[in-house]
């Protein structure tokens, strides 16, 4: 199948919500448990054709598009180290170009939320791939890194996971329940990712409202741990058995594109579900000049 077809197959034209929509409708598109309100099987429905789409692919990585030009280069660089560009998008954006190799799926097609971003896809990986990597819309990575980083991701043994562990202040490292892995960077298997869902601790936001929490005493223990995304997977690995690989922040933070921490970003959407990263990240950060500094200039011409 080719390129186009998949596109052609896998997405309806993609228009911006309604300016009127209540940020409440955009909670469950990001991921999070508490406004989780689909049954099992629209997931698993909508699962079976991602996974149609994926057919022969064996190392898929998603590229989240929420800029057409930073998504292109990210599909550049995924491609280079021999893994398959998977394109995701916030439906809100603009639909980026694909290099040749790349797959776009709209994840979206099949509930039509005002906005989507990767942790929704993520959090079902078990469902539709046998491993799946993955990254911040806003980050680039040295290709000596990268090549490193991919060759770790493809070693993995199913039912682990490598995954960004933040760099904690000492106060920080203290408050155990608000410690989390990261999206910034990783890539789990098959046999992670179910153990996941079947422990009821995923990605998503709020994980003691997940639907597979063992019973209403764990789900209170589970109350008392930070909302945040990736705090049920820390939960995992520190809990459940999980096996993880950290990938020290330190390792690319260098091209990670973020307001975290950065006195000049300026914020032209809502700090809450309604982000809107399209509008910020061209905005505040020179895709030429990032790619220079990281030695990747070769990467803005494909």
């Amino acid at each position: 199948m080719s390129n186009e077809q998949v596109v052609r197959q896998s997405t309806a034209d993609i228009t911006p919500p309604p300016a009127t929509v209540d940020q409440s409708s955009y909670r469950i598109g990001v991921g999070n448990w508490s406004a989780f309100n689909l049954g099992m099987e629209d997931i698993q429905a909508a699962a079976d054709r991602w996974k149609s789409l994926l057919k022969g692919v064996e190392r898929p990585w998603i590229c989240w598009n929420v800029d057409p030009d930073w998504c292109l280069v990210q599909q550049r660089l995924v491609s280079k180290v021999g893994w398959t560009p998977l394109v995701g998008s916030d439906p809100r954006a603009a639909r980026p170009p694909l290099v040749s190799d790349a797959v776009f799926i709209d994840f979206n097609v099949d509930f039509q939320f005002p906005t989507m971003w990767m942790h929704f896809p993520l959090e079902f990986a078990f469902l539709f791939t046998d491993r799946l990597a993955f990254w911040h819309s806003d980050l680039l990575v040295r290709m000596d890194k990268f090549q490193e980083l991919a060759r770790t991701f493809e070693s993995l043994p199913d039912g682990s996971m490598a995954v960004a562990e933040p760099k904690y202040r000492l106060l920080q490292m203290l408050k155990r329940r608000s410690l989390r892995y990261w999206e910034l960077i990783g890539c789990t298997t098959r046999g992670a990712s179910r153990s996941q869902f079947e422990n009821g601790c995923g990605w998503w936001m709020n994980f003691f409202a997940h639907p597979n929490c063992p019973s209403e005493k764990e789900r209170r223990r589970r109350q008392r741990y930070y909302w945040d995304h990736g705090v049920g997977i820390r939960y995992w690995a520190r809990n459940c058995g999980g096996k993880v690989f950290p990938i020290k922040e330190e390792l690319v933070a260098e091209g990670h594109c973020t307001r975290i921490g950065n006195k000049q970003y300026r914020r032209l959407s809502p700090d809450n579900a309604a982000r809107f990263l399209s509008k910020e990240l061209g905005h505040n950060f020179d895709l030429v000049k990032v790619c220079r500094e990281l030695s990747l200039e070769q990467l803005l011409e494909g």
